[in-house]
Order: C-alpha cells, then sequence, then structure tokens
C-alpha cells in the first residue's frame, strides 16, 4: 500500500536519489548517455537541491517504510517534478501519486494541470488524459533534450 505524506526537509537526500537514479536507469530508454547525465549529473549542490524541494513542497509517496516516489503540483497547476523509484515503477505509486494531486487540485479549485514531460513519461500522462500542447526542445548543461508540454483541462460541466 502506498502512503502519500507532505515533504519534510530530511527528505531531500532520497528524493534526489530517486531523481537520478530514475533519470540514469528509466530515462536511458529515450535519452543517450549524455544527456541523463547532463540532466541528472553525478555530483550536485545539495543545498541548491535541498532549496528546490522547499520551494516545491512535494508530496511523498511511501511504501513498506522506503520513499518510492514524489510528485509537486503548485498553485497555477504546474507540476515540476513527478518520479517514481526506479526498482518501484509498475506497482501503482505513480497512479496514486496523481490521483494525490488531483484531488489536491479540486479542494484548490486548479482546473488545468500542465507539465514538461520527458518522452519516457508521455505515455503516463497521457493515460491520464493530459495532451501534448507542443514539443520542445530544452538545454541542459550544454545538451539538447526533447520533451513535451502537456495539461489536462478539468471538465468545468460538474
Amino acid at each position: 500500500m502506498c502512503i502519500i505524506r507532505p515533504y519534510k526537509d530530511s527528505d531531500a537526500s532520497v528524493l534526489w536519489a530517486i531523481y537520478f537514479h530514475t533519470v540514469r536507469h528509466i530515462n536511458i530508454r529515450d535519452y543517450s548517455q549524455a544527456q541523463v547525465e547532463a540532466w541528472a549529473p553525478q555530483s550536485f549542490d545539495v543545498a541548491v537541491w535541498r532549496q528546490k524541494m522547499l520551494e516545491i513542497s512535494p508530496f511523498v509517496a511511501e511504501m513498506d517504510d522506503q520513499i518510492v516516489g514524489y510528485v509537486d503540483l503548485q498553485s497555477n497547476g504546474l507540476i515540476d517534478h513527478f518520479f517514481c523509484h526506479h526498482q518501484y515503477q509498475g506497482r501503482g505509486i505513480g497512479r496514486a501519486l496523481m490521483a494525490h494531486i488531483f484531488a489536491v487540485g479540486r479542494s484548490q479549485g486548479i482546473k488545468r494541470y500542465y507539465s514538461h514531460v520527458s518522452i519516457t513519461a508521455r505515455p503516463f500522462f497521457e493515460h491520464f488524459g493530459f495532451k501534448v500542447v507542443k514539443t520542445q526542445q530544452i538545454d541542459v548543461r550544454g545538451q539538447t533534450l526533447t520533451n513535451f508540454v502537456m495539461e489536462k483541462i478539468e471538465n468545468t460541466d460538474e
């Protein structure tokens, strides 16, 4: 069973590990070695990462007392980070995180969700009703990566 809770500062290093290993082990399917190394560099500034996590205030997923994923939802509907542990994929963690942010979004009156989605994550987001708004090329530490601006508009006829 997946439990979702608010972020704590002590989660920062575990969330970095999830981010790093997911990019390096999962996104390598759709991006080159050089691209994933630029996206998730071997060395990182812990203080910068901690500050980013404080800014986005993610929700953290736990399974069997282990942190297995995280997601954030900003007040404007932006999903900035959405990562599931590379060894726990396909176990419903992403589905639970997505359901959680939709519930939070409903309580906050969010009608439009959007994200900058990797090639790898695009089918997952499409499964939850997100549509590609545009394909883009972004520069990350000297590497050009393709991703998609995707959005989901909630039905306002309810």
